[in-house]
């Protein structure tokens, strides 16, 4: 397993940005598939973002597509999700996951950052 942390969450305003991050450790994030999740209150936890160890292919959930950029910097091993035009219904708490090509399971999770948009 790879040990993440995230920063980077915060209250801001509807309409405006945030960049979360994830210090990954243990791993190389180029080695592995990396993602981003959320989880609201009173809801399940939902996918955002992922993207792949081999080519580095993205891919989003239709609620954030065009908002939210998911990438990686594999000097910094660090894995990151620029958002823009923040929604209130984007609040929630943010968490960063990875799992190796291979596996169909994310085995490793961060802690969590929240953020809050208010309108």
């Amino acid at each position: 397993q790879v040990q993440l942390v995230e920063s980077g969450g915060g209250l801001v305003q509807a309409g405006g940005s945030l960049r979360l991050s994830c210090a990954a450790s243990g791993r190389t994030v180029s080695t592995l598939t990396m993602a981003w999740f959320r989880q609201a209150p009173g809801k399940e936890r939902e996918f955002v973002a992922y993207i792949r160890s081999i080519g580095g292919s993205t891919y989003y959930a239709n609620s954030v597509k065009g908002r939210f950029t998911i990438s990686r910097d594999n000097a910094k091993n660090i894995l990151y999700l620029q958002m823009n035009t923040l929604k209130p219904e984007d609040t929630a708490v943010y968490f960063c996951a990875a799992r190796p090509q291979s596996v169909a399971t994310y085995d490793s999770w961060g802690q969590g950052t929240q953020v809050t948009v208010s309108s």
